[in-house]
């Protein structure tokens, strides 16, 4: 009888292990669950959208976009004003399409308003989502694209690296969800995740905000009980 319950224990706890070991390696993009169903807004192309500075993205011309616009655009440092208060990120240049989808969507105010919506405590806090109509809108207004993978710059996931993580699409090659990053808040790093997803930056100033975020009270699919915003991003330099 004994015997049979120290099997059992040892069941469970693999079983706990399994689920933890899983949940830190799904680092894909999230679909909202608290969004409320809304009347979609009708598309407009670019041709009757006349003041329209840029040509709403897709797979097909991301890339040749972003190539053009990273050798004009060469700003490397960000602020990150949150609930919390203030993150500071330096870019790295190394991962230039990255850098300049970053840079891309912060002048077009795209974070501004979005919220960390999966944070795990001594894991990562990941970003750049919202449940509102609003961040839906802007998305639709920028164009759906995905950014490859840019794994071969000898960066580690060290605590404080910014990374972006995979589409929650059938992904097989982990292509990276533009719209979102995450940033490192385990100790000591989380280097499993070395080889799969893009590090593109680093915290300069406000880790101790993100362990602040870190430590939120969250429901079962991590998303903070309260929810906590970025209130604005803005180009240091």
């Amino acid at each position: 009888m004994q015997l049979k319950y120290i099997f059992f224990l040892c069941i469970l706890f693999l079983n706990c292990e399994d689920k933890q070991s899983n949940k830190k390696k799904n680092l894909k993009s999230k679909t909202p669950t608290k969004t409320t169903v809304v009347k979609k807004e009708p598309i407009h192309d670019s041709i009757t959208e006349p003041n329209r500075e840029f040509p709403r993205l897709d797979s097909k011309n991301a890339m040749e976009f972003f190539l053009e616009y990273e050798k004009h655009n060469k700003e490397n440092k960000v602020r990150l004003t949150t609930d919390f208060g203030i993150i500071e990120i330096l870019l790295f240049n190394e991962t230039k399409f990255h850098r300049a989808n970053f840079i891309f969507l912060t002048k077009q105010k795209y974070f501004n308003g979005t919220q960390f919506y999966r944070v795990i405590n001594n894991f990562v806090v990941q970003a750049g989502n919202g449940d509102d109509k609003k961040t839906s809108v802007k998305r639709t207004h920028i164009g759906k694209y995905l950014l490859p993978t840019d794994t071969n710059r000898g960066f580690k996931h060290d605590r404080g690296v910014l990374s972006m993580p995979s589409s929650e699409i059938d992904n097989p090659h982990k292509l990276a969800s533009p719209y979102e990053f995450f940033i490192v808040q385990q100790k000591g790093g989380a280097h499993f995740l070395d080889g799969d997803y893009t590090i593109f930056g680093k915290v300069t100033r406000g880790m101790d905000v993100v362990d602040k975020i870190a430590a939120v009270k969250t429901d079962d699919a991590d998303w903070p009980l309260k929810n906590v915003y970025i209130k604005t991003v803005e180009i240091i330099e």
